[in-house]
């Protein structure tokens, strides 16, 4: 059985913006799909220590995790089992650089982001948006 656990980072600016990047449009499993920054783990490699260095590859940044959000488990279309730990963080910079994995990026304001992640991040926005947006 083909197992991965994977980290993603739904990161948010002062101006509650929530950062998004865009596949590049020959990527294999996602060509031109907005996304968040994240990946799959090193074999025994510590969560927060591997979700810095996807942030810091795939965009630049530097952040601080401020809190888990949600665990997505699921098979993608190759057979290959995702554990997914999704986790709430803040920007320490905010000059992106994206890598070449990545055509573009955005911030997106909270009201408009289900509009460029897919149905499968929108229970992750309801998460932060149930336990970190104060009305």
């Amino acid at each position: 059985m083909n197992t991965a656990i994977a980290v993603k980072a739904f990161i948010v600016n002062e101006s509650k913006e929530i950062l998004v990047l865009q596949r590049r449009t020959d990527d294999v499993h996602a060509a031109g799909r907005w996304d968040i920054p994240g990946g799959r783990l090193d074999t025994g490699e510590n969560p927060f220590t591997g979700l810095s260095r996807e942030v810091i590859e795939e965009a630049a940044l530097d952040i601080e995790i401020i809190a888990p959000l949600q665990i997505n488990y699921f098979t993608r279309d190759d057979g290959q089992i995702i554990t997914m730990l999704l986790f709430l963080c803040h920007a320490k910079s905010f000059e992106v650089q994206i890598s070449e994995e990545h055509n573009q990026f955005k911030w997106i304001p909270l009201q408009s982001v289900r509009e460029f992640l897919g149905p499968e991040f929108h229970d992750t926005i309801e998460a932060y948006e149930k336990n970190f947006v104060k009305e």
